[in-house]
């Protein structure tokens, strides 16, 4: 058993089995850290002595025959974002460089009940407000295809870790498709939930208390190397928790099994004036192609009429207020309650045209992002796209569409471009339906290229 490279569902498995222990499985993970995070800094907090005494724990609970958890024994990082009892929580942040939680968020909570032995936190861009993972206190995490170019940001720690062995599973952040296209660039699935279904409470440090105002477009969802495990740490997560109180009391429904026969997919190789390198749109384009040829209903998407360029505007001016109404000290002219209601109201007409287009097919595969991993930059340098220069802000436009609209989408591995590195393709579903977004995805799986080790890991 490659207990590195092992699904987390195989290693909780495993453990509940006795083939192999907690320790066992937690060992062969540290193994893998300290054999390859000098290279790719991907983990940059480590509880090696509490992690090994929680599985400990875990396997004297077995031996016990104690009710087991879905994850019992299984080691696992977390992105520096969220808070965790007992460890540092820092986004990268000066300031914050020595706050340690006194309780965990409700997700941490969560995965530590249902058995999981977290083990450290991985590295992310400062604040979280970067698409490339590197900050002044722990520098810049690189990517394992090829460490000369980023891992994405802002959950670049958590996905390089994922695809290198480190870690089964995390758990990111993504306002701005901080989850989908770090998973992207490094080869791994990732799920964006719809907004308001996975607890925001803790999933970022609050060492002064101030009133959470981040409570739109920004979601908290798993990467992992697989599918399942996607789904299972989604179960996991999703739903009410007594903290958040946004979250809406939607079911967290079973994955339903679908026949790839039975399902309608539009397909878009890019949308309407974004870029996109045309190694990415055909790979887009050749799925579709294996789809219809497998009897899916397949159809090139009649995108809605909206002006993408002004919801990605839009949506970062919400992104600015409710950032402005989490300063300490608020500007001297803050924007009017006016101005946020119209914004909300613009808002409006975008998810209602996104739900209308959902009323016709099952799901949309479209891009991540415009290009595959990029060389490590400053940020807002301009990217280089088929040879020509775009905007760096640009970079995840595919996917803060669907933030700004609040619609649940998973980057799934694509296969890889000329130079080697992983091609991410996305595939988005109508609000609140992650589950038949998941089940859609398993079923298209077998003609996707999957999770494909990095060499030399």
């Amino acid at each position: 058993m490659d207990i590195g490279f092992s699904s987390t569902t195989e290693l909780a498995a495993a453990i509940a089995r006795r083939r192999i222990s907690a320790v066992e499985a937690l060992d062969a993970h540290l193994a893998q850290i300290d054999r390859h995070n000098e290279a790719l800094n991907a983990v940059i907090l480590l509880d090696r002595e509490g992690a090994l005494q929680r599985a400990r724990e875990a396997d004297v609970a077995l031996a016990r025959s104690a009710a087991l958890g879905p994850l019992h024994g299984v080691p696992f990082t977390l992105k520096d974002a969220h808070e965790t009892a007992g460890m540092k929580t820092t986004v990268g942040f000066p300031p914050f460089a020595d706050y340690v939680p006194k309780q965990d968020s409700p997700v941490v909570a969560r995965l530590k009940r249902a058995g999981g032995v977290l083990v450290g936190k991985t590295n992310v861009a400062t604040m979280l407000g970067d698409w490339q993972s590197d900050n002044p206190l722990f520098g810049r995490t690189c990517n394992p295809w090829d460490p000369s170019r980023t891992a994405g940001g802002s959950s670049g720690g958590a996905a390089a870790a994922v695809a290198a062995g480190m870690t089964p599973f995390e758990v990111g952040t993504d306002m701005q498709s901080s989850i989908r296209l770090p998973a992207a660039f490094c080869g791994v699935h990732g799920l964006k939930p719809t907004e308001h279904r996975v607890s925001l409470a803790g999933a970022f440090p609050d060492p002064g208390g101030i009133p959470r105002s981040v409570r739109l477009m920004s979601c908290v969802g798993p990467i992992a190397r697989n599918l399942e495990d996607l789904a299972l740490i989604y179960r996991i997560i999703a739903g009410p928790d007594g903290g958040d109180t946004d979250l809406a009391p939607v079911p967290v429904d079973a994955i339903p099994t679908l026949e790839l026969k039975s399902l309608r997919i539009a397909f878009a190789g890019t949308f309407r004036s974004f870029p996109v390198a045309a190694e990415i749109g055909a790979a887009v384009e050749r799925l579709a192609a294996r789809l219809a040829s497998a009897g899916a209903h397949v159809e090139e998407a009649k995108l809605p009429r909206l002006d993408l360029h002004d919801d990605l505007a839009e949506g970062g001016k919400l992104i600015g207020m409710m950032l402005e109404a989490a300063q300490p000290e608020p500007p001297e002219q803050p924007a009017p309650v006016s101005r946020w209601f119209a914004a909300l109201a613009g808002r409006d007409r975008s998810i209602l045209a996104w739900e209308r287009f959902f009323g016709s097919c099952d799901a949309l595969l479209c891009p991540v992002a415009m290009t595959t991993a990029f060389p490590h930059c400053k940020p807002g340098s301009a990217l280089k796209v088929d040879g020509k220069d775009e905007s760096y802000w640009m970079l995840p436009a595919y996917g803060a569409v669907f933030n700004y609209s609040g619609h649940p989408a998973l980057a799934i591995p694509g296969g890889q471009d000329s130079n080697g590195l992983p091609v991410g393709l996305q595939l988005v579903g109508k609000r609140w339906s992650e589950a038949r977004l998941l089940a859609v995805a398993a079923a298209i799986a077998p003609l996707t290229d999957g999770f494909r080790r990095p060499p030399g890991y």
